[in-house]
């Protein structure tokens, strides 16, 4: 059995080592954003990013999703530390917060997971697509942008993000610009059908050779002509350790003397809910746009989530989610098995113990470009043109969960959109629940599947289309379960309907 997932992950390992660089170079400035948008040390988010990739890939039963700090949680967190006033104390929740994830893996609660559309996952998708399009254009014309709501908006409101945008293009820095159109070219030309001949190119991922780009650009800028070059704010900022001492001094132990404060468990409760959630539909995203098409345990998901969040609350680490993003980067990088979010998180680790100043050379401007593509694949025009002609029933939930997230945020939107979507089903369950037919004064009411309370109302009517002096055929055998509340009704109709010189044959109710 262990021979056989070796030579499994042997296989693949070629487009996994790529994708898991790619990966790594995503993640990266991700995962110190949502730190400072946090209010948390910088180095949190890497330890989150770290054990993301190290320990949840292999707990987790999805081969392609990628698990790190989320921006969709970047509010809770502010707040909760500024509440706490203590980030030592705040890591206390996110281990309970793991702690109660383990639980509602044992309890079966992935099941939940299944119960979200279709139309509100592509909706979510495609948001995320806009939004990172949105975010990633400030980074990608060397505009000084705030790092907060990378991959949501939380923080910030659409009404802002517009207008930061359109302040990036009034201050737009030439190298930045050149180095992020250069970069997306590449990645352009990469997928192209005539580069993938050759058996150079299939070797490694066009997201690499554009930030190997970017840097060797920004290199010869620097010394040949220095108004083009990118320097400071837009370049990978990570903290410089000399040595294992000072690496170590990174990590923060949890303050469990915090125990005893009340707000803690609210903290840990919210944290585990909203998590879980964001997990659920991220895995349900990655099932849905892996080419294998292959679907992930949701419980066992859960478990593993709530493993690494035990694990990043003791070292000092932000609470972890399965990510969507990133998730996205390692499919679109050619990633097939749990190897690729593993080696990103290995590189992660590495980065920080040996490499940080060689990575402080990548302008952010590459990192952009690399996202840009991402979000173009996540919402392309074909999308909303496919699901548009699919009817309303699709489409709406599916707009109106993109539009939800934009305006508010990616929680808040989805919530908007899976009510949209039940309200679609619950009609589409409505009317084809029941039908009447009538000829020659004989009426066929026929239940053509399981029947709930929410029937009445268009059973009560059907009912009283039904005429004096005839007679009618109520025909239940289709349908496996039939609401108490349609069975009074039934009773009624055939209590009062002599009164009206009706008769009725019933087939399929047993009582």
């Amino acid at each position: 059995m262990i021979h056989k997932h070796l030579n499994f992950y042997a296989q693949h390992i070629k487009q996994d080592i790529p994708a898991g660089i790619v990966v790594f170079l995503v993640a990266l400035p991700l995962c110190l954003g949502i730190a400072l948008a946090s209010g948390a040390p910088l180095f949190a988010g890497l330890i989150a990013g770290m054990v993301g990739g190290i320990v949840v890939s292999w707990f987790s039963g999805s081969q392609l999703s990628v698990s790190g700090p989320a921006a969709g949680l970047t509010a809770i967190v502010f707040s909760a530390i500024e509440q706490l006033g203590s980030y030592a104390g705040f890591l206390v929740a996110v281990v309970i917060a793991g702690i109660l994830q383990l639980i509602f893996g044992f309890l079966r609660a992935g099941i939940i997971g299944a119960f979200f559309p279709s139309a509100v996952i592509k909706g979510m998708l495609a948001a995320i697509g806009i939004i990172l399009i949105m975010k990633q254009i400030p980074h990608a014309v060397g505009y000084d942008v705030s790092f907060e709501g990378d991959e949501s908006y939380m923080q910030e409101t659409a009404a802002s993000s517009i207008h930061e945008l359109f302040d990036a293009f009034s201050s737009i820095s030439q190298g930045a610009t050149l180095i992020a159109a250069v970069a997306l070219l590449i990645m352009i030309l990469w997928e192209t059908r005539w580069m993938k001949s050759f058996s150079l190119v299939r070797l490694f991922p066009g997201a690499l050779v554009a930030v190997v780009w970017g840097v060797t650009f920004d290199s010869i800028a620097l010394k040949m002509f220095p108004e083009w070059a990118v320097r400071g704010k837009h370049l990978v900022k990570l903290p410089v350790t000399a040595d294992l001492e000072q690496f170590m001094h990174l990590f923060v132990l949890p303050d469990f003397s915090f125990l005893t404060n009340p707000q803690i468990y609210v903290v840990a409760i919210t944290l585990a809910i909203i998590a879980s959630l964001e997990t659920l539909l991220s895995l349900e995203a990655v099932d849905k746009i892996d080419p294998l098409k292959r679907t992930a345990p949701t419980n066992r998901e859960l478990k593993a989530q709530g493993l690494g969040n035990i694990i990043s609350g003791m070292i000092g680490g932000l609470p972890i989610t399965s990510v969507i993003v990133r998730s996205s980067a390692n499919i679109n990088a050619g990633g097939q098995t749990r190897i690729a979010s593993f080696f990103h998180g290995i590189l992660l680790l590495l980065s920080v113990m040996y490499l940080t100043q060689i990575l402080n050379l990548i302008p952010l401007a590459c990192l952009a470009a690399i996202l840009l593509q991402t979000g173009y694949k996540l919402a392309k025009p074909k999308l909303f043109i496919d699901l548009y002609k699919q009817g309303w029933g699709q489409f709406l939930p599916f707009i109106i969960t993109v539009i939800a997230i934009l305006i508010t945020d990616l929680l808040q939107g989805i919530i908007i959109g899976i009510a949209v979507g039940l309200y679609f089903v619950i009609r589409a369950h409505y009317h084809a629940s029941i039908s009447l037919k009538e000829k020659d004064n004989h009426f066929t009411l026929i239940l053509h599947k399981d029947v709930s309370f929410l029937n009445k109302a268009l059973l009560r009517r059907m009912l009283f289309q039904v005429t004096e002096n005839s007679t009618v055929t109520i025909d239940a055998r289709k349908a496996q379960f039939i609401d108490h509340d349609i069975r009074e009704i039934f009773q009624d109709f055939l209590t009062t309907a002599p009164d009206d010189n009706i008769i009725v044959e019933v087939i399929g109710l047993d009582d």
